[in-house]
């Protein structure tokens, strides 16, 4: 399969570039990033993106797959209009190009507890970006929905102290459902999904994602 990802350049599009690379049914892999990453693959093509002008590099957006691991925080946005064009606009342009050129198959990484219907901002937005890229009708679409993720290394003082409580009351018999997943781990079942996966759209919740 010659897969496509946008997002490849945050901690689960890290993942499941490496991931992807070294799985023997992607016998190509293609990323769409602002500035070069530096890796180097023979399977390996980079395409360097101004993601404000997806047009300009619709001819690449070929392939059987694609992968959006796209998204960015309230903070680093700086605003919920710029929030809206990164975690909504742009993945969705990529998904009209990628139908419009035959691309089968998508897989989205979405949140834990997204829906159009929300009235919180983030959980709408994630849920209005699910339901209008069903409506492109791919052959196979799987959502996966996690909750906290564990990236590793990370900088940020609030996910270690988040993942601190939760793996503490995981440990005594509380809120399993709701134990931090680390960014690897659902990389390799972004990875797994267009091989295992059923057609038309496929929603994995949080709960699911460790037994998918």
């Amino acid at each position: 399969m010659k897969a496509l990802i946008i997002g490849a350049t945050g901690a689960t599009g890290k993942d499941l570039t490496n991931i992807l690379l070294q799985d023997a049914a992607y016998t190509e892999v293609v990323i769409f990033v602002r500035r070069s990453t530096g890796i180097s693959h023979p399977k390996l093509t980079e395409i360097l993106t101004d993601f404000d002008k997806l047009e300009d590099v619709s001819g690449f957006i070929r392939g059987d797959v694609w992968f959006s691991c796209l998204g960015t925080t309230l903070k680093t946005a700086g605003s919920k209009e710029k929030q809206w064009h990164i975690d909504y606009e742009i993945p969705l342009k990529f998904a009209e190009i990628a139908r419009r050129n035959g691309v089968a198959k998508a897989v989205l990484v979405s949140a834990y507890g997204a829906a159009a219907t929300s009235k919180v901002f983030y959980s709408k937005m994630k849920g209005q970006l699910e339901e209008d890229i069903a409506r492109l009708a791919f052959d196979q679409y799987v959502i996966f929905k996690p909750g906290m993720l564990l990236r590793k290394g990370t900088d940020r003082a609030s996910e270690r102290i988040i993942a601190g409580i939760l793996k503490f009351l995981n440990g005594i018999g509380l809120l399993k459902r709701f134990r931090p997943l680390s960014t690897y781990v659902l990389a390799e079942k972004l990875a797994k999904a267009p091989k295992v996966a059923g057609g038309a759209t496929q929603v994995i919740l949080l709960d699911e994602i460790f037994g998918f």
